[in-house]
């Protein structure tokens, strides 16, 4: 949209809010393209996948997945729409409102995670932070665009959340944010969290996470999710970088 694409914003908004409207507790971490709910996955074992890297695999049983993360990166999608000037959506701000009514009953619940772990369900901390930015976007939304409501519920419940996650998601030990409530690995959504307005990039508690990050996760200059020798989702040991996303900049 600042490229001056305004169209196609308005377009992605509209189908973001038509893909997310209906009953929030059936909120999905991802449709497809046409907003398809159903997305079945099928493993094609004849293939090899690129350089053997089989499973391959159409469909993702992850949208089955409850991920704490999407009712954050819909608020803030939406809010930032708001900011810059993409114009007013009713049917917007009353999905985001269902959301939040929703967030206020789930986000003490552990999930998967942003990284679909198919493993046991933990408190991730880069989940619970994406709930302080719904619920920090809707104050916003409230105080800057004059949008209707609880604006006071809302500030209670990201200050909530905001002190669980620096008691429970930082280790005083390592120094730093860890993957999830009580855990010694770090990953790499945490680099999130200045970005999303959590912390400051110099707060202590960020410099340590990054010192732990750059200790532990970053291979030949490229930064890895997360170490899979941790074995939080049964993957092999040794997982690549995923290149396009992570580069970290000194």
């Amino acid at each position: 949209m600042i490229g001056g694409y305004t169209e196609e914003a308005k377009a992605w908004r509209k189908w973001l809010v038509n893909a997310a409207a209906g009953n929030p507790s059936q909120l999905q971490i991802m449709y497809g393209v046409a907003g398809e709910r159903r997305l079945t996955e099928t493993e094609l074992d004849w293939l090899p996948g690129y350089e053997n890297s089989a499973p391959v695999r159409t469909g993702n049983a992850a949208y089955r997945q409850h991920q704490l993360d999407v009712p954050g990166e819909i608020m803030e999608t939406l809010h930032l729409a708001r900011r810059y000037g993409l114009g007013p959506d009713e049917d917007a701000w009353r999905v985001q409102t269902a959301v939040m009514e929703f967030l206020e009953t789930q986000w003490e619940k552990p999930d998967e995670g942003i990284w679909e772990i198919r493993g046991e369900q933990r408190h991730f901390t880069h989940s619970k932070v994406m709930a302080w930015v719904a619920a920090d976007r809707a104050v916003k939304d409230v105080e800057h665009f004059g949008l209707p409501g609880d604006a006071q519920r809302w500030k209670k419940l990201r200050d909530r959340i905001h002190a669980e996650v620096c008691a429970k998601g930082f280790n005083e030990k390592l120094g730093g944010f860890v993957q999830s409530y009580g855990a010694d690995e770090t990953d790499a959504s945490l680099l999130m969290l200045p970005l999303v307005g959590f912390v400051e990039a110099n707060d202590p508690k960020m410099i340590g996470t990054l010192r732990l990050i750059e200790d532990r996760l970053v291979k030949d200059g490229l930064v890895i999710r997360y170490l899979t020798e941790s074995n939080i989702d049964g993957l092999p040991e040794g997982e690549g970088a995923f290149f396009v996303v992570f580069i970290l900049v000194g």
